[in-house]
């Protein structure tokens, strides 16, 4: 594995905490099942967006889909 600094000018403290932060994802990923799946988080979820009902069809629907209330 090679990690290159691409700007800036960490300080060898610097360079140490961020190769132990990527040792440690990498050992969590090469421990964890090979056929697991993950569960998707909660804002990624697409039904979060149609969390309240849509308004009833009608000939003023158009002014609720627009007003609160």
């Amino acid at each position: 594995m090679t990690i290159k600094v691409v700007r800036g000018n960490p300080t060898p403290e610097e360079l140490a905490a961020a190769l132990a932060v990527v040792r440690a994802r990498a050992a969590a990923a090469a421990s964890a099942p090979s056929g697991a799946r993950r569960e998707p988080d909660a804002w990624a979820d697409p039904a979060r967006l149609a969390m309240s009902r849509l308004p009833a069809p009608g000939p003023k629907a158009w002014g609720r889909t627009y007003w609160p209330g």
